[in-house]
């Protein structure tokens, strides 16, 4: 039976064991950073950040707390940003001297996070930090502090563990590149 997310699926780019090897060492050495501090909030960026944050946080072994915001630059079946940063949904708590961790799925030209990380500076936190996924410096238009990458990728349109291709194939195991002749110019 051909697996649906084939016809769009160019090469798998990280695989299942090295995205699981790669998070548990994230984990760890945000254990590591965060030990003796416990307001600890991990702030996932929704939609694309929550299977990275479910896995992330079971290797997090110092105690914290979740909480979500939904940030778009991208409009309803656009494949490329539309540059317009919005709020979707805030965070339902203040953020005033807790320990942020900011976890993302993938860091491209750095301006959901530059706008992200300069509103949440904004709410005066004990410190703020990011983890990213996925980091494509290549196409980096605004120097963003990222303190935990997962992977720096090339610039390849990329899908799957919780990264959508027109909302879809979040549920992924894997992270893998669109065809091609598919992705948008």
């Amino acid at each position: 039976m051909i697996e649906a997310y084939e016809p769009y699926l160019s090469e798998i780019l990280i695989d299942e064991a090295t995205l699981q090897r790669r998070v548990r060492e994230l984990g760890q050495q945000i254990s590591r950073d965060y030990k003796g501090k416990d307001n600890m909030l991990c702030l996932c960026v929704l939609k694309g950040g929550v299977v990275f944050l479910i896995d992330l946080m079971r290797h997090i072994t110092v105690p914290h707390e979740i909480d979500f915001m939904a940030i778009s630059s991208y409009g309803a079946g656009v494949r490329e940003s539309t540059g317009e940063v919005r709020i979707l949904m805030d965070l339902g708590r203040s953020i005033h001297d807790m320990h942020v961790l900011v976890v993302e799925d993938i860091i491209d030209t750095g301006r959901t996070m530059d706008y992200l990380w300069r509103l949440l500076q904004e709410r005066r936190p004990a410190s703020l930090r990011i983890c990213a996924l996925l980091n494509k410096s290549s196409r980096l238009q605004i120097p963003i502090p990222v303190d935990y990458v997962g992977f720096d990728i090339p610039n390849k349109f990329v899908f799957g563990y919780g990264l959508d291709l027109d909302e879809k194939f979040r549920n992924l195991p894997f992270i893998g590149v669109l065809k091609p002749e598919l992705t948008p110019e």
